[in-house]
């Protein structure tokens, strides 16, 4: 058993078009999508155009949530940048996916944790904000009555793997299309890949259980780059084209 998560596109679609390909020539062809699709001053409408009709096993992100949720002037400027370039058709297959999600029974799938799409599982933020590796116990507790061997989790951007002291794995694959950016909570913090390209993640099942493939994969970032400067969100700008926050 083997096959590729994604999450955080974010309306990057020549990240997802370049993650896709790459998939293809590993030859996996069964696909999850782990949240935050849309959201940013890219193109929303066309990574929704490519997403929808692939069926993929999907959950919903925050960002997400907060499309369909959420007054559009009420909503932070990426996600309102997103909702006025998708149609009602997108919004409603939003509506469709659920909060989380059991892949072929050996998976459990969410955007950011079993109980709130707002909160990083893996990682920690101190007041200073430094993000930094969660305590094991603090992730486990997390995963408490999660009966399956692999855990999936996005929204942090950060790949990263953790084996429970049980022996489960909880995988996430970082980010598609959105490699830096900042957050106010719970306390002001950048997370910043300091590269540009899109990452995603292959997991397969062995004899000794499952193990992970951390992926990158070059596309045209300078492209996005520079439509994220065209829509004057220079901040955007920095991160397609260098990874970091300038």
């Amino acid at each position: 058993m083997k096959f590729a998560a994604i999450a955080d596109i974010h309306g990057n679609h020549l990240a997802l078009e370049a993650v896709l390909a790459d998939i293809r020539a590993q030859g996996i062809e069964e696909i999850v999508n782990l949240g935050d699709f849309f959201s940013g001053p890219l193109e929303a409408g066309r990574t929704a155009d490519i997403l929808t009709p692939l069926g993929l096993t999907s959950v919903r992100g925050n960002h997400d949530r907060y499309l369909i949720e959420q007054d559009p002037e009420a909503m932070h400027l990426s996600d309102v940048a997103a909702y006025r370039q998708l149609t009602p058709s997108h919004l409603d297959w939003l509506r469709s996916l659920p909060f989380d999600t059991v892949y072929r029974g050996e998976a459990y799938l969410c955007h950011a944790t079993p109980k709130d799409d707002n909160l990083y599982w893996l990682e920690s933020v101190s007041p200073q904000g430094q993000v930094f590796l969660k305590p094991i116990e603090a992730i486990e507790a997390l995963a408490e009555g999660i009966d399956l061997p692999l855990i999936l989790c996005g929204h942090s951007h950060v790949p990263r793997a953790v084996r429970l002291s049980d022996g489960r794995l909880i995988v996430n694959p970082g980010s598609v299309g959105c490699p830096a950016y900042d957050d106010d909570l719970p306390h002001y913090h950048k997370v910043e890949a300091g590269h540009p390209l899109a990452g995603y993640a292959i997991l397969e099942k062995t004899g000794a259980g499952w193990t992970w493939e951390f992926r990158n994969v070059a596309y045209d970032n300078l492209a996005m780059s520079r439509l994220a400067a065209e829509n004057r969100r220079p901040e955007w700008a920095s991160a397609l084209a260098t990874g970091w926050l300038r």
